[in-house]
């Protein structure tokens, strides 16, 4: 029997995905040894990024599985190593594009990435379901996606999204679990049980340019962050650390909450940052006879919109109102969001279309190298 061909093998390998860092294993070095014989019998290590990484039962299943699938293999015998610090080093740099050093990719003048900074005026107003529910619907629609949990002192995304397991640290780079195919990091992933987090501004901020720069992100179309309540000190970090996140409001049609929404709109006239628009959550609850019943009273969201395109100067568009929905508490509860697991429910259609108008808006060019070159007469 002749011998399995290496470049088959080869780009079988090709074909399996690191699940955290979602790129081909060949790609990133992590195959070492890989041989064959005559009857078929193929072995191969697969290098480890760390040792005990938490996917590796994931990695030796797709790769038994791609390398089977080679003609004329016959069985295939896959051993996990560890790499080297030199091994590790490398990958780190290749991952950074070249860059040795840490930096905050989405700040970069050449950052293709839609940052959108979530915010609200007062806590309770769906904020964090409405970042979750974004994430899913635009992930699923394609998109690259991740989500910061910046809400440092209620932090909540991890369960709304499901994640289940701890990041990946490889050195002093950060691995973010992925879960509906959305990549997600929050301080909930690093503190024990529930317990609270206690820290002032300064540790405030060290912590979400960490998340920034110390997590691999990869080449992301989107990323959503989803800020603590007010216009405090994550706030202000997020505009040093990427000056060009635009911010979206949302608020309920409660009047109090929408005067409170304002103020953390307004803080885009001092920061010099693009207001996205407004979300409405809670407009309405939809009866059984079709009627809706307006618990929360109405107009908050425009009169949020029209108030912050008045004091900027520009339009700051309601992109939409997301009624009452049991199912939409359920699917946070559960870690499946109602884009998901209910894409039919009103709530899901209302948030599917915030989605698409926030994932499909234009850019400026405002800071962004064209690359142009002069032209001599």
């Amino acid at each position: 029997m002749s011998q399995v061909s290496p470049d088959a093998l080869h780009a079988a390998l090709e074909t399996v995905i690191d699940p955290e860092i979602r790129r081909p294993i060949t790609e990133l070095g992590m195959v070492g040894d890989l041989t064959s014989d005559d009857d078929g019998r193929v072995a191969v290590t697969v290098l480890l990024t760390v040792a005990g990484c938490p996917m590796k039962e994931t990695l030796t299943k797709d790769t038994t599985q791609a390398l089977s699938r080679v003609e004329g293999v016959t069985d295939v015998a896959v051993t996990l190593g560890v790499m080297t610090d030199e091994q590790r080093a490398d990958l780190k740099t290749h991952l950074r594009g070249g860059q040795a050093e840490r930096e905050v990719p989405f700040a970069k003048p050449g950052s293709l990435t839609r940052v959108y900074a979530v915010a609200s005026g007062k806590g309770g107003v769906g904020k964090s379901s409405v970042t979750a529910n974004l994430a899913a619907a635009m992930a699923q629609d394609g998109l690259s996606v991740g989500v910061v949990d910046a809400d440092i002192y209620g932090f909540s995304i991890p369960r709304m999204l499901g994640v289940e397991r701890k990041p990946t640290q490889v050195d002093d780079m950060i691995m973010p679990p992925v879960a509906h195919d959305v990549k997600v990091i929050s301080i909930g992933m690093f503190v024990p049980g529930n317990q609270p987090v206690v820290w002032r501004g300064p540790m405030l901020h060290r912590a979400l340019q960490q998340f920034l720069a110390d997590v691999f992100w990869g080449d992301l179309d989107v990323l959503l962050l989803d800020l603590p309540p007010g216009t405090g000190d994550i706030a202000i970090s997020v505009s040093q650390l990427i000056p060009g996140a635009e911010i979206l409001v949302v608020t309920t049609p409660q009047q109090a909450a929408a005067e409170v929404a304002e103020r953390a709109g307004s803080i885009a006239l001092q920061t010099h940052q693009r207001l996205a628009g407004v979300v409405e959550n809670m407009s309405w609850l939809e009866l059984p006879d079709g009627s809706r019943e307006e618990i929360f009273g109405a107009g908050g969201g425009r009169e949020v919109a029209e108030s912050l395109s008045r004091s900027i100067g520009a339009e700051v568009p309601l992109l939409g109102q997301v009624p009452l929905d049991t199912r939409l508490r359920v699917g946070s509860d559960q870690g499946t969001p109602v884009v998901l697991g209910e894409p039919d429910s009103p709530a899901a259609v209302a948030l599917r279309g915030v989605a698409s108008s926030l994932a499909t808006r234009s850019r400026g060019l405002a800071g962004r190298s064209l690359g142009l070159s002069p032209v001599g007469r």
